[in-house]
């Protein structure tokens, strides 16, 4: 028999699903372990009805509120744990007196750069699916896709109010944008740091950037290859069904760190701002800030935090300890503490390109940001909800961030509101987390994407490394990753001899399902469409753009 038409066969679903009422469509590995816990999964879906329903009659009959904190390019080790912070140099206590009151998922797996995490949790599908898997840091024309169904679409479905605030990085076309994605308000950056940090003015006097700006033209004819940052747009801000305008930018101003600087204390500034707006409103709400530090490239202008340290980064961590310290005493101030879940984590691996001058390099994993060995997709990250989570606690069992969109739903009464017309990625993690049960997990492997290639997949504690086109699959590389870290000690012989096919068709199975639920492109535009107060330097750059993409159909 073919072997497509077998792994179709065998996962026991014919076509998808599209009634509301049915069941949430997962992949294929998830239907296996169905197949031998359904009795247990059901009794447990019972006891976390019954602790949701007791948490809300004694929240008035309300769900909790959702804060979701996601930092930029920070590794496992570097949150939470006060001995690594001495280890590195640094000192984080409010970071580390929040991971006492919360649980640790130390088996958080993410993607192995910023673009695709946040696709990845604000989904609840692989960005692959999408045509997201990369990460862009200039004038691009593509982002999220309109049609995808968001976190706070599916919580301002069963009326959440909704507010985004800080880094957003999925796209410079006005649908991709967080105002247009179910949020009521929204001010976020347009790109990432790679505009605002690493090729900026300032950057390119430090030589944190070579070849923008610092060196003599005599030779340069294509005046549009080098990418300007001061023309790109910079921030944006608006609410939903309204105008969207770039604020703190003047036409002809140049951005530098000091703008950098600003941008994060405005950033911070309006998420308290609107953490005392949404907690005065009588809605539960879902807000998310998404920092931009720890990264900053430049030393023009640094103040702050210093540490033993002395990295860029990492003095930058300390002063987000700062920030974070504050969002938490007034969410105590405001009296929402006891009846909001804070999501705390990582979005991927540390920049490992700019180590060790940021003062971050693997610390217990190998890799980085872009890698996918686990130093690139494993992070620390936290979920606090007091009460119902067991403070100063821990799970061990695979996460993977989509698991976040469909737990989260559930944990706000909002899964009926998930699509079923596509497949989900994210499994409900609810029970394992409530209950601090490891055994009630309902992931046991992850399939590692770098863009859109599947680089790895992980099953319980052992992963395999695939091997590139044309390559012998004999030479492919088993770890152990509970007694090597670091993946340096391949054990190919010892697990390839009985786990290699088993490894083989979880892959063939996952690609069998994308016959069934085909991976699309990102939604495409006009850059920056909708912002109602362009600057003319701006223009000219889209402009410049359009000619450039234009150029292959020549």
């Amino acid at each position: 028999m073919d072997l497509k038409l077998f792994l179709l066969g065998s996962l026991a679903i014919s076509a998808p699903a599209y009634a509301q009422d049915a069941p949430i469509a997962h992949d294929s590995e998830f239907y296996i372990l169905q197949a031998q816990n359904k009795d247990a999964w059901e009794q447990d879906d019972t006891a976390v009805d019954q602790a949701l329903a007791a948490f809300r009659d004694e929240n008035g009959g309300n769900p909790p509120n959702i804060i979701s904190i996601l930092v930029d390019d920070i590794g496992f080790g570097d949150m939470g744990i006060p001995e690594l912070n001495a280890v590195r140099g640094i000192s984080t206590p409010n970071i580390n007196d929040f991971s006492d009151e919360a649980m640790r998922m130390v088996r958080m797996y993410t993607e192995p750069s910023c673009t695709p995490t946040r696709v990845a949790q604000t989904t609840g599908r692989l960005p692959v699916r999408i045509g997201m898997g990369d990460t862009t840091v200039d004038i691009a024309g593509f982002g999220l896709p309109g049609e995808e169904v968001t976190l706070a679409e599916v919580l301002k479905a069963e009326g959440y109010a909704t507010s985004h605030v800080g880094k957003w990085h999925m796209g410079d076309i006005a649908e991709s944008w967080a105002m247009n994605q179910g949020f009521d308000y929204a001010q976020h950056a347009v790109h990432q740091q790679g505009q605002l940090t690493i090729f900026n003015d300032d950057a390119i006097r430090e030589q944190v950037s070579v070849g923008i700006a610092d060196f003599v033209d005599d030779y340069t004819i294509d005046d549009w290859f080098r990418p300007d940052a001061s023309a790109m747009a910079t921030v944006i801000e608006g609410n939903a069904g309204g105008p969207v305008r770039e604020i703190r930018m003047e036409p002809g101003e140049r951005w530098n760190a000091a703008k950098y600087d600003e941008m994060n204390q405005a950033f911070q500034d309006k998420t308290l701002s609107e953490l005392e707006r949404l907690a005065g409103g009588t809605e539960p709400f879902f807000l998310q800030y998404w920092p931009m530090i720890p990264l900053d490239n430049t030393r023009a202008g640094r103040d702050g935090p210093e540490s033993v340290n002395g990295g860029l980064y990492a003095d930058k961590l300390q002063e987000l300890d700062t920030y974070l310290g504050e969002i938490f005493t007034r969410m105590d101030e405001l009296g929402v503490a006891d009846n909001t879940i804070v999501v705390l984590m990582g979005d991927n691996g540390h920049f490992t390109k700019y180590s060790p001058a940021s003062g971050f390099t693997p610390m217990v994993f190998r890799g980085g940001k872009g890698d996918t060995t686990e130093g690139g997709v494993r992070v620390d990250a936290f979920i606090r909800w007091p009460g119902l989570i067991e403070p100063d606690s821990m799970i061990n069992n695979i996460i993977h961030v989509s698991d976040l969109y469909t737990t989260l739903a559930r944990f706000g009464g909002a899964v009926q509101h998930i699509p079923r017309d596509r497949l989900i990625d994210g499994v409900d993690q609810s029970a394992s987390i409530l209950f601090q049960d490891e055994s009630k997990g309902r992931r046991d492997h992850v399939i590692i994407y770098s863009v859109s290639t599947p680089k790895a997949v992980v099953k319980d504690k052992l992963k395999l490394n695939l091997p590139g086109p044309g390559q012998n699959a004999i030479i492919a590389d088993f770890f152990d990753v509970m007694r090597d870290t670091h993946e340096k000690y391949p054990v190919s012989t010892e697990v390839g001899a009985w786990g290699g096919q088993e490894f083989v068709r979880i892959l063939g199975r996952h690609m069998a399902r994308k016959e069934l639920f085909p991976d699309t492109g990102p939604a495409t535009g006009m850059p920056y469409e909708g912002i109602e107060n362009l600057r003319p330097e701006t223009q000219q750059a889209v402009e410049a753009f359009m000619v450039k993409r234009s150029a292959a159909q020549q």
